[in-house]
């Protein structure tokens, strides 16, 4: 008979397995054969299938008996009810604000096994750690901040987790990847290979990713199996909202610099005939620009354009205006670059919070925001995921990556619903006849 057993981040399969067994490769070492922790529902499976007996002792867990005062909305449920039908893997897509934390409980509930959740920052990590006492009222695990206790239901930083995962990966039969867009980096995926849990649920608000990498979230985790965009929400379950797109001008002397820039970049993509089609595109001029000096000045060259075009001095005075417009209402203001962020705070007497902002100081400045101290705050990044947000009912984009996860996050940050049902309004600034310009218009 054969016998599935958990040995640091892999499964062992002692006896004589057949030669196709998901992932399974021969170990000259053990004399047995091993696959990644990973694979372990998918040998389960073919196992069965076959009819080939075996010994499991792979899963060091027991039965969990939890409970939840939540009832899911229905979209919540259908959520949930997809993610179980697809075997109790997959990714769940649905916008910020929508109570992807419920779902991620409700399906604690269902399963009654010990769980992991894995989140990207300390803020998540004492958000879901919170609420999981709340709801269970029993001791939550929590590994990260400074505290690496492990409980039944346990809650870890993505850097935590990949620290630990092959020691822990037989305790959890379920793991739940919060914002598990992060799971596609180089190093992170790894906690889910070692992780022998066999149900995994992936939350986020922007599933796919420029780099292709939710192709090995899809491997690790499972495929996006439900999607709910924020127009189906809107209006019964998230705010009604208006996109403004409000084009600026650079000044001559900003115009001209960023046209010379511009030049720089585009000269040396003719003379070296490379069109940027692509991501790889893009990876091939970083690679040349390490022993090439003409891309690297093209490479500094783009990045200045970029700079001109972000902080145009012409954001700046509509940012005046829009503030003077909206003194009543809650704001909040994102821009790319940390030195944008201080000048503006300078400027209009506006808190920072950037990633040098300290947690103390971030948690004061978002608590007198909530309690109304504060009407608004500007940001570079930092809250764009990860970070419980009181409620606001206006952004202003000064600048960003132009990507559409993180214009989705940024429009998630006002879309809770308001108490007197007014709309949400984000106000996008972009510098006319740039680059900036050309990435708006093909996100209409």
């Amino acid at each position: 008979m054969l016998t599935l057993t958990f040995e640091s981040g892999t499964i062992r399969v002692a006896g004589d397995p057949p030669a196709d067994l998901p992932g399974v490769e021969s170990d000259d070492r053990s004399k047995s054969a091993r696959a990644p922790a990973y694979r372990y529902a998918d040998i389960r499976r073919a196992l069965d299938e076959r009819g080939i007996e075996y010994e499991d002792r792979v899963l060091d867990t027991s039965s969990l008996a939890l409970s939840t005062t939540y009832d899911l909305r229905a979209y919540q449920q259908s959520a949930l009810d997809a993610w179980r039908d697809a075997g109790d893997r997959g990714c769940l897509e649905l916008p910020t604000g929508s109570g992807k934390t419920v779902i991620g409980i409700a399906a604690m509930v269902a399963l009654g096994t010990p769980t992991l959740v894995v989140v990207p920052t300390i803020d998540l990590l004492e958000q879901w750690q919170r609420e999981l006492e709340r709801e269970f009222d029993r001791p939550i695990g929590r590994l990260g901040g400074g505290e690496q206790r492990v409980e039944s239901v346990t809650v870890a930083t993505y850097d935590s987790a990949y620290l630990r995962a092959d020691e822990l990966g037989d305790r959890f039969g379920l793991v739940v990847f919060d914002e598990v867009h992060h799971l596609g980096g180089e190093g992170y995926r790894d906690i889910a290979r070692l992780l022998a849990a066999p149900a995994r649920l992936g939350l986020t608000a922007t599933f796919e990713r420029p780099d292709g990498a939710h192709e090995v979230i899809e491997a690790l985790v499972g495929p996006l199996v439900q999607s709910v965009a924020v127009d189906e929400l809107a209006g019964d379950h998230l705010a009604d909202y208006d996109i403004k797109r409000l084009e600026v001008a650079l000044t001559a002397d900003e115009r001209e610099r960023y046209e010379a820039l511009q030049g720089t970049f585009t000269d040396y993509l003719a003379r070296s005939n490379i069109q940027m089609r692509s991501g790889s595109d893009y990876q091939e001029l970083v690679k040349r620009s390490g022993t090439d000096p003409a891309a690297r000045e093209a490479l500094l060259a783009k990045q200045r354009a970029r700079e001109v075009m972000m902080n145009a001095q012409g954001k700046v005075d509509e940012l005046a205006a829009i503030l003077d417009r909206h003194r009543g209402d809650r704001v909040i203001v994102f821009t790319a670059y940390t030195d944008l962020v201080y000048r503006l705070s300078e400027r209009f007497l506006i808190p920072a919070i950037t990633h040098e902002t300290g947690a103390a100081e971030r948690r004061e400045i978002l608590a007198r925001f909530r309690d109304g101290t504060y009407s608004r705050v500007v940001t570079a990044n930092v809250l764009d995921e990860g970070v419980d947000v009181p409620d606001a009912n206006v952004a202003v984009v000064l600048s960003g990556s132009g990507s559409e996860r993180e214009f989705t996050q940024r429009l998630g940050r006002i879309l809770r619903p308001k108490a007197d049902g007014s709309r949400a309004l984000l106000y996008e600034l972009v510098t006319e006849e740039t680059a900036e310009e050309r990435v708006a218009r093909r996100r209409r």
